[in-house]
């Protein structure tokens, strides 16, 4: 049972020799000249402006976790829209009851001001 294994093995250990072999040798031939520049982080071509560390308001996070919340559940029409021929009446009604529960919390937040950014 272990020799169908040695396939496996042998091509792991390949992918970790060749690897390393690729990182050691650009790290050995890399030209290394540090300057100020090089060692700034990359901020899409503009100066960065102020400290990395900087806090953000809470509205961002909630934002972000609004999106994530919803966006995972629009996956769900996916595999609905896969076996809606087979699911018939009741699918259609499920989904529409599933879709109107999602439209009530968006409703919900935005009344609250959740996706205000100026309060």
């Amino acid at each position: 049972m272990a020799g169908l294994y040695i396939p496996v093995l042998l091509h792991f250990v390949a992918v970790v020799v060749l690897a390393s072999a690729l990182l050691g040798l650009s790290w050995w031939v890399g030209v290394k000249r540090p300057t100020r520049e090089k060692l700034s982080p990359y901020e899409c071509g503009i100066p960065p402006v102020g400290n990395a560390r900087e806090r953000f308001s809470v509205s961002f996070y909630l934002v972000g976790m609004l999106f994530i919340l919803f966006d995972v559940e629009a996956v769900f029409l996916y595999p609905w829209a896969v076996v809606f021929k087979s699911l018939k009446w009741f699918g259609f009604v499920e989904m529409f009851l599933y879709i109107a529960i999602l439209l009530a919390g968006y409703i919900y937040i935005w009344k609250k001001g959740a996706l205000e950014w100026t309060r």
